[in-house]
């Protein structure tokens, strides 16, 4: 295929997937309701529906700034052969090209950090401070940074590097090889995430005696749940928003609540929570999303392996020379519509077990607690609750509230 024509497939993928975004962006914004929904008064602050309305429109309003900014580099960097220019000048420090690519992915990782800083000070020390969310400090901020970088260097570069040497040694055979590593790779970080990830970013504390760990341990019993401990994550040192959530692929699983979670919701509503994480591992929803996560990472290096050696997408690019870097960044923009498909496939599995972990708790446990809990999870989290319904089939892994709430009331 003529790389011209490659070129001008990849911008107008390009173009057509950032309107199309902005378009439903848009939408949903006009879709949010000034007024509070039926189903919901007297049951919802109305005060903060109103604050939630301000919040979405001030965040919509900040990413489609940010939105522009980021388009018109990578626009003009594909249209005026600016990431071949880039590799022009890294090709004069280097010959090897596993050290070339490495180069070319570092600085542009570099730059694209560079470029998002203001804008993710803003959106944290700005927007998230105005709404009463922001607990970070400039401190946190920066140390985040830093501890990002060095994981994006030792498991990044480690990651990349092998995949590079897989190519470099055996072409488009790689993909087989670098798949059971990527299984593989996966594995590890479920399993070992909250022990050895996490704790990098947050503090992890035993829950401590009480009537709550009582009751969680009650509760697990009971529908037998193979629990291994429980721990309060210190959510509150970077935001005032709440979640919950467990880890591991064995039988022994952790329970991770945010001390945020813990201090807005009564102990029959933080269980009503835990029972509906424990659905997922029940309706083994965890596992079957796994599987489908190396389905989809073999599909794409497969698809990849197709293209990888393909001299005229690195010359669609702006380079004169075949790299490998630059054929995965051009086979990861041509890429895009397959991922937006298996994203929304993704998606529709994803609401499924949501209603499915939400039945669960609400037969295992209580329905009206799982329902207050809901609610007030999206009150103090200030969601839209009333996105526009494409909006929500191209972009939500849960259904809306209203929604899990009607499938509530239907059993």
């Amino acid at each position: 295929m003529d790389s011209q024509l490659i070129l001008n497939i990849i911008l107008g993928i390009f173009v057509l997937s950032f309107i199309f975004e902005q378009i439903l962006s848009y939408l949903n914004l006009k879709h949010h309701q000034r007024e509070l929904p039926n189903e919901l008064i007297g049951r919802y602050d109305a005060d903060k529906y109103a604050r939630s309305y301000d919040y979405h429109r001030v965040n919509y309003q900040f990413s489609l700034v940010r939105g522009l900014a980021s388009f018109v580099l990578v626009l003009s960097l594909l249209a005026f052969g600016g990431f071949g220019w880039i590799d022009e000048q890294l090709r004069t420090l280097t010959e090897d090209p596993i050290g070339l690519a490495l180069l070319f992915f570092g600085l542009l990782f570099i730059i694209s950090d560079v470029i998002s800083i203001p804008f993710q000070w803003y959106q944290t020390f700005v927007i998230e401070e105005k709404f009463g969310f922001n607990k970070m400090t400039a401190k946190t901020f920066w140390l985040d940074k830093l501890k990002s970088y060095a994981l994006t260097v030792i498991i990044g570069g480690l990651v990349m590097g092998i995949l590079l040497w897989l190519i470099n040694w055996l072409g488009s055979g790689f993909w087989i090889w670098f798949w059971i590593f990527t299984g593989l790779f996966m594995l590890f970080i479920n399993v070992f995430y909250t022990s050895l990830l996490l704790p990098l970013f947050n503090k992890l504390t035993p829950l401590e005696s009480g009537d709550l760990r009582s009751a969680i341990e009650s509760y697990s019993q009971k529908v037998s749940f193979p629990l291994d401990n429980v721990f309060v994550m210190d959510g509150s040192k970077r935001s005032e928003k709440s979640n919950a959530f467990f880890s591991g692929l064995g039988k022994r699983k952790k329970i991770v609540l945010f001390d945020t979670l813990i201090e807005k919701h009564s102990q029959e509503e933080l269980i009503a929570v835990l029972a509906h994480e424990v659905g997922h591992y029940k309706k083994k929803h965890v596992i079957q999303g796994f599987v489908l996560s190396i389905l989809q990472s073999g599909l794409m290096l497969f698809i990849l392996s197709r293209f990888v050696s393909t001299p005229e997408l690195s010359q669609a690019l702006g380079s004169a020379e075949y790299g490998i870097h630059l054929n995965l960044l051009a086979f990861g923009l041509l890429y895009s519509p397959i991922s937006l498909v298996l994203g929304l496939l993704m998606n529709l599995f994803s609401r499924k077990n949501e209603y499915e972990a939400d039945h669960y708790a609400a037969t295992t446990y209580r329905a009206e607690s799982l329902r207050e809990a809901l609610i007030q999870l999206h009150e103090h989290n200030l969601s839209n609750l009333t996105p526009h319904p494409l909006y929500v089939f191209f972009n939500y892994s849960h259904p809306t509230l209203l929604q899990r709430l009607g499938a509530l009331s239907r059993g």
